[in-house]
């Protein structure tokens, strides 16, 4: 096996790791709304996930391990990345919000101020920020 093939083994592994994630922050109600059925297949579609991949990981999204971030700043990365997903796919209109909460709570925001933190999220994807101007903006968004 090359390196290359290694590399992209591993980045497979851990993107179907980041999708079972999101299956089971989903899920978590015991069922997917067809709003979140249809966000989970373009998700799949954009992460090149095969039918039987994305059959597998819907089956059990619990064999597959998880990463959770532990810094804060991994934290704001992982956000920064769902929201560009989530504000991306516009057929969620209002559920955007809905469903960027779940995963905010999910990465460990607490849910006193997960409202702000996804609306401040929100709005600066809507302007198209980089990822270091997100950061900063989301670390300094008090002051």
């Amino acid at each position: 096996m090359s390196i290359a093939e290694l590399f992209d083994n591993e980045f497979k592994i851990r993107m179907k790791g980041h999708f079972a994630a999101v299956v089971r922050v989903l899920f978590a109600d015991g069922k997917f709304d067809p709003d979140e059925k249809k966000f989970l297949d373009k998700l799949s579609l954009k992460l090149e996930l095969s039918n039987d991949e994305y059959d597998e990981i819907l089956e059990n999204p619990l064999k597959y391990e998880l990463n959770p971030p532990y810094l804060y700043t991994e934290r704001l990365e992982s956000l920064y990345n769902i929201a560009r997903v989530v504000q991306h796919d516009h057929h969620l209109g209002d559920k955007q919000e809905t469903l960027l909460r779940k995963f905010a709570v999910a990465l460990g925001f607490t849910t006193s101020n997960v409202d702000y933190i996804v609306n401040k999220a929100l709005a600066l994807v809507d302007r198209k920020v980089d990822l270091e101007t997100f950061i900063y903006e989301m670390q300094h968004m008090n002051r």
